[in-house]
């Protein structure tokens, strides 16, 4: 699980904290909320074979589950 973690706060650095220099605590806050809303619902990961969350789920929920019984 440690893994995930550090993945994620690598990519939220790339992407969203190196280069900006935020004046005040409401335009950091905005930037993070937007982060997440993107790295949640629009970005491509590869562990959910290159799908965004969003596209793997409606995949997913799409799917019709039947009753194993061992």
């Amino acid at each position: 699980m440690n893994t995930y973690i550090e993945s994620f706060h690598r990519i939220f650095e790339d992407d969203r904290l190196s280069g900006w220099q935020f004046e005040t605590y409401a335009e950091a806050y905005r930037e993070v909320t937007n982060f997440m809303i993107y790295y949640n619902y629009r970005r491509m990961h590869s562990i959910l074979l290159d799908l965004s969350p969003k596209e793997f789920y409606q995949k997913q929920d799409s799917l019709v589950i039947k009753e194993v019984r061992v």
